[in-house]
């Protein structure tokens, strides 16, 4: 069911900043999950695009929020049909109502975080908009809403901005479609795993083919030692250049630097290279183990297949045999018969699988 924009006044009700819940539980940090931003991505190349009025489109947010609220992290997300002119906004209530029902059927420990919309432009609409999805009957209440934007122009590169509101009207009828957005801090956070993939699908975009291999461990301990290797030598460029006062330094790069080192553990080298050589170990064992069942299941595979094929080539075998000899015997039978003398003998009666049984010699009628 599409909802005009004063179906949406009815429903956004203006709430009080205590209640948007600024202070304590207002979200610090928006950590946003690689597979989130890929359905997003996914969702604006497959918009409609003979609708040219929607130069955007939306959708919900979902994912985990922490006990005082002061991060969220979005996990999955799902779009929302909607049309958008100059004059109105219509957003189908009913279906995302029911596609959040059956989100938190799958997921049951996560929640409704806020939306998303694939422009930057921050409109009267996007109040209305942001005020639906923060009211206490469809959205977030007591939590405030998160407004994620995205840029997804083909060629250009993906910029993210995230917003929490506040509301804010000179009258309670302009309340509904009033809101100040406030921009709070967000990362992309992703896994080991969900960075190599990551980093073999930016490889295949770089490439010709739109193709890209999957790596070995060891290929990309070896990628990842030299990318090491190579910001290593940055930094050690750069700290040389500032020292012999071939560049002007950055206080905030050093403060940056300084963390950094502050941080790395204060280990020897030869533990360093122990735990190195335990580290290659693991690796080696673990692609022998995963070659060795590769092997036990293509083995096992062709054990499998074998008796069938034999099977097979034996049945054929001996429906050949009987057929041979069905043939043989149809020779002998029609040769015998040819010896027939004057129809006493026929050759029907001796097969050619029978012996004939000797005869005495014939006596002299004299």
């Amino acid at each position: 069911m599409a909802v005009e924009q004063e179906r949406f006044v009815h429903l956004a009700r203006p709430l009080a900043p205590t209640a948007m819940g600024y202070g304590s539980s207002a979200p610090l940090t928006v950590n946003i999950q690689p597979q989130a931003v890929f359905s997003i991505i996914d969702h604006a190349t497959r918009r409609d695009t003979r609708d040219t009025q929607s130069t955007r489109v939306i959708g919900a947010l979902v994912g985990t929020r922490s006990e005082d609220g002061s991060e969220v992290e979005v996990r999955s997300t799902f779009a929302i049909p909607h049309t958008e002119n100059e004059d109105q906004v219509e957003v189908d209530v009913e279906y995302q109502k029911n596609m959040l029902a059956l989100t938190l059927k799958a997921s049951p420990r996560e929640a409704l975080l806020g939306w998303y919309t694939t422009s930057h432009e921050l409109n009267s609409f996007s109040a209305l908009i942001q005020n639906f999805f923060a009211s206490p009957e469809t959205g977030t209440f007591p939590h405030p809403a998160v407004h994620l934007t995205i840029s997804t122009e083909p060629g250009a590169p993906i910029e993210t901005k995230t917003y929490i509101s506040a509301p804010v009207a000179i009258s309670p009828d302009r309340a509904a479609e009033s809101c100040l957005f406030i921009e709070v801090p967000h990362k992309l956070q992703f896994t080991d795993a969900e960075r190599a993939a990551l980093g073999t699908a930016s490889a295949a975009a770089a490439s010709e083919s739109r193709a890209a291999p999957v790596v070995s461990d060891i290929e990309a301990l070896a990628q990842a030692l030299e990318s090491v290797s190579d910001m290593l030598e940055r930094v050690s460029n750069y700290v040389g250049e500032v020292l012999d006062e071939e560049r002007d330094g950055n206080h905030a790069l050093g403060q940056f630097l300084m963390n950094s080192l502050s941080l790395a553990p204060k280990v020897s080298p030869n533990q360093i290279e122990a735990d190195f050589n335990n580290h290659i170990q693991d690796v080696l064992m673990v692609s022998y183990l995963a070659n060795t069942i590769r092997t036990q299941i293509e083995l096992a595979q062709r054990l499998a297949t074998a008796p069938l094929a034999g099977a097979h080539a034996e049945g054929g075998a001996e429906k050949k045999d009987e057929e041979g000899g069905k043939q043989d015997g149809g020779r002998g039978g029609g040769k015998r018969g040819g010896q027939g003398r004057g129809g006493g003998r026929s050759g029907g009666g001796r097969s050619g699988g029978q012996q004939r049984e000797p005869r005495e010699p014939r006596e002299n009628a004299d």
